[in-house]
């Protein structure tokens, strides 16, 4: 058993073709949204996350019109495709169209579909708010892990997301159930900034400020993840990972 898919995602951003086409097919671009550092050759887009290094051969490659690649398929069946369609408009703006389809075999797979599902919103969110407010722009990638935590009886062998969510919420200033456009205030390691909250759901808080997008998310029985991208001149990313590991450690313990 297992279950094809085919998720679709569409917006129309304030940036012209060329500008999309540097979002999502060169290395640059890809870094300023997606997640880890990511590198475009002439025939792959390879991304670097932790130990996740996936290497996905490129389908189509039009600029500025659209852009497509996939991973192989496994004996199992699982392969996972992406399509970028490019539509410019009259007054500069652009309508970005996103397929995401693929291949998630076994019986549990719902729970891996959930979990993609939620991501996929985070990451197309993060896109249309890159090339609303940094077009033209590229960002410094930086990843930073929350300490281990403390166990629970509803997740013994690691942190609570539930916890740890609870407690980014009170140190951002926010509700317990934070919206899109509910302020933010950042202090402490990483210095005073005002934010908004650019997208929220299950998994994953998104904020904006002036010159950064910050992004908390779910570790999955793993620390929380902080994949941020830092859109000031002269970012240093060692330096900017370890004042927010600093942070993170003292907002979940």
């Amino acid at each position: 058993m297992g279950h094809q898919f085919a998720q679709h995602h569409a917006a129309e951003v304030p940036a012209g073709p060329d500008e999309v086409w540097a979002a999502i097919a060169t290395g640059p671009g890809i870094d300023s949204w997606f997640m880890g550092r990511n590198e475009v050759t002439a025939s792959t887009v390879r991304t670097v996350f932790g130990e996740y290094a996936p290497e996905l051969e490129i389908t189509e490659s039009d600029p500025a019109h659209r852009f497509a690649y996939r991973s192989g398929q496994a004996p199992d069946g699982r392969f996972i495709a992406y399509e970028f369609l490019i539509e410019g408009r009259a007054g500069g703006t652009t309508v970005l169209r996103i397929v995401t389809s693929g291949f998630l075999p076994g019986e549990d797979w719902a729970d891996e579909f959930e979990a993609m599902t939620l991501g996929g919103e985070l990451y197309f969110r993060t896109l249309v708010e890159y090339l609303t407010y940094f077009a033209g722009r590229f960002a410094t990638p930086v990843t930073a892990f929350g300490p281990p935590g403390p166990s629970s009886p509803s997740s013994p062998s690691g942190p609570s997301w539930t916890r740890d969510r609870s407690l980014l919420c009170r140190e951002l200033g926010l509700a317990e159930a934070p919206h899109p456009g509910d302020p933010v205030r950042l202090t402490g390691e990483i210095g005073p900034a005002d934010g908004v909250v650019y997208f929220a759901n299950a998994n994953a808080i998104g904020v904006r400020t002036p010159d950064a997008l910050y992004r908390f998310m779910r570790g999955f029985g793993k620390p929380v993840i902080a994949a941020h991208h830092l859109f000031a001149a002269g970012a240093e990313p060692d330096q900017a990972r370890q004042a927010w590991e600093a942070w993170l450690s003292r907002t979940l313990t």
